[in-house]
């Protein structure tokens, strides 16, 4: 117990950001709760600390010497909080200012995936005040059906629905547009749907094991990914020989061209009849509940909750002190 207070003591007064004021605030308290608790548990000097309800200037009057960032959504996973952590001049977890703003932007990560070759789904973009019906209408021909409409700025499939019939496009559309002024319409990759964590920066970025998720008809909403018990979590994935070292490799590829650091999982689709993956997002601040995936697969890999905690903290960084990370 001595050598563990010891080894927690060395990270000084941590922070654990949670809760904050995007639509997945009671994701990230769930998240910043089990954080807290495993930091504490190897004797770290950690506390809560959600900037909904205290200023983020508090962090550096407090005496923190660093964040474990426990937010999930804008204002948490999209660069905000970590450009106000880079001039209070606290390191943090995860990614730095640029690929948390490329990472939570679905639209603008395509855009670099595209650019670098990266396979990732068919889309167009929408945006509110610049776009009609027909345009809606017109969208189930560019992408057939069934497909997908969500915000580009949410995570936790917040208001994402699977269009099956055209009649659907309008309505999907519209619950987007409440959230985010943008709006993504992307075709649908029939086949496993599967995810794959990473830890690490630079060259020393190495994948965890894939998880294959089986949801309930095929639907992992919202519902699904945190109040249910009916989703299943293959690991090992019982993917074809091969593909689950090739689907890790992509998404390390991916994890490197946006510069991301620390860890983070991306999401693929694997098409049933090609097998070819095509990567559909990476989350740079992924969820620590007790049905988030990464925990699942760091478990799987033979690493604890408590464990990978202790390893995420240990990545904290500042984007100028910050050394290798990216694509070369």
């Amino acid at each position: 117990m001595s050598a563990e207070t010891g080894v927690g003591a060395a990270f000084g007064k941590v922070a654990v950001l949670m809760g904050g004021m995007s639509a997945e605030r009671e994701i990230s308290l769930m998240s910043g709760r089990g954080v807290l608790q495993a930091l504490r548990s190897r004797g770290v000097d950690a506390h809560a600390f959600d900037p909904a309800e205290r200023d983020i200037s508090e962090l550096k009057k407090d005496g923190f010497a660093r964040c474990f960032i426990a937010l999930h959504g804008r204002f948490g996973e999209d660069g905000t909080v970590q450009g106000a952590l880079e001039l209070l001049g606290i390191p943090y977890t995860g990614s730095g200012v640029m690929a948390s703003s490329m990472a939570i932007d679905k639209v603008m990560t395509k855009r670099v995936m595209l650019a670098e070759g990266l396979p990732t789904p068919t889309y167009v973009l929408l945006r509110r005040g610049g776009y009609g019906s027909a345009d809606v209408s017109a969208i189930p021909d560019q992408l057939g059906l069934p497909l997908i409409v969500k915000p580009a700025r949410e995570g936790s499939s917040i208001g994402l629905t699977k269009v099956t019939e055209r009649a659907g496009m309008a309505d999907a559309v519209a619950q987007a547009e409440k959230l985010d002024a943008d709006i993504l319409c992307e075709q649908f990759i029939s086949g496993d749907e599967v995810t794959c964590p990473v830890l690490g920066t630079g060259s020393q970025a190495r994948a965890l094991p894939v998880i294959r998720i089986v949801a309930p008809d095929g639907n992992y909403d919202y519902q699904n990914k945190y109040f249910t018990d009916t989703t299943q979590y293959l690991v090992p994935c019982g993917l074809p020989e091969g593909e689950e070292a090739v689907i890790q490799q992509l998404v390390l590829q991916a994890y490197r061209t946006l510069n991301c650091r620390g860890w983070a999982r991306a999401d693929v689709m694997i098409d049933k009849v090609t097998r070819k993956p095509y990567l559909l997002e990476i989350n740079t601040s992924p969820g620590m509940t007790g049905h988030s995936l990464v925990p699942m697969s760091a478990r799987a890999a033979g690493i604890s909750y408590e464990d990978l905690c202790i390893e995420v903290l240990k990545t904290t960084a500042l984007d100028h002190q910050s050394q290798g990370g990216g694509a070369s």
